[in-house]
């Protein structure tokens, strides 16, 4: 059964602060999935209990089953309403990642986190599964600029490495929610010994977020797609144009880098 039939069908069983919960459930929709235990408190007043009490009710064994359920749903429709050209699609959406990303870069962030580049002595990129394949690729773009970093997707590295840094040091944290909990921790080390700080991440209010000595933001929510290829493109954005940045604010001379990188590889390829 849909989520909103069961509110509607369990709605007058449900006391007065659950029927907050439901009014708000009703009022956000499906978008209830990004939210947390936190949003839902703040925008209807009520404590946890309620908010579990209120889910059980609907038959569902607590929030995190609720919203894997909302995101089943809302994976299924759009599913049902793909048009037949499916790969038109895909590409549509992800054309959208882009530009809805685009739209986010603030200027003066942006610059912010260039001069933290520029500084660094030492650069670490940290995020696990699919930001940490991100962190991989992004730290390849840089090294393209002739920029050395290190990415580290290993929860048990990255806080010996956060254990180790300086000021001197920054960390480009990656994490599309913003609330994964190894790369907050990780980063958190870091910025406990003075790292600089800079999160790429969704939601500006997020965990992650918070830790940023400047925050960059993307612009794909995911739940049941983790690791979607909008997600990586829109944070592969963000590296591109930190990249880009990076090369104007230095004058860094990108053709003859590439030269050198091209040459260094180049014997390698079957002729």
């Amino acid at each position: 059964m849909r989520y909103d039939y069961a509110i509607h069908e369990q709605y007058e069983s449900l006391t007065r602060s659950e029927k907050k919960v439901a009014d708000y459930v009703l009022k956000v929709g499906s978008q209830l999935m990004y939210a947390t235990m936190s949003d839902i408190k703040a925008a209807t007043k009520v404590g946890d209990a309620t908010i579990i009490r209120f889910c059980q009710k609907l038959g569902y064994n607590g929030f995190s089953d609720f919203k894997i359920e909302l995101a089943k749903e809302d994976f299924t429709q759009q599913a049902e309403t793909r048009p037949a050209d499916y790969y038109d699609d895909i590409s549509r959406h992800l054309q959208e990642a882009l530009t809805a990303t685009a739209k986010l870069i603030e200027p003066i962030k942006l610059n912010q986190a260039i001069d933290l580049l520029s500084q660094a002595r030492h650069i670490y990129l940290f995020g696990v599964g699919g930001s940490g394949q991100t962190g991989d690729a992004f730290s390849a773009m840089l090294l393209r600029a002739g920029v050395q970093t290190t990415s580290i997707s290993d929860p048990h590295l990255q806080a010996q490495v956060a254990s180790l840094l300086t000021p001197r040091d920054l960390v480009i944290g990656l994490s599309l929610t913003g609330r994964t909990k190894d790369t907050y921790a990780s980063l958190k080390i870091a910025a406990d010994n003075g790292a600089r700080i800079i999160a790429v991440t969704n939601n500006l209010n997020s965990p992650v977020a918070q830790l940023g000595e400047v925050v960059l933001q993307t612009a794909i929510e995911e739940l049941l797609n983790g690791g979607s290829v909008a997600g990586r493109i829109s944070q592969l954005y963000i590296g591109e144009v930190l990249v880009k940045g990076y090369e104007q604010r230095n004058q860094v001379d990108a053709v003859a880098l590439r030269e050198r990188v091209l040459r260094s590889i180049i014997d390698k390829r079957i002729e």
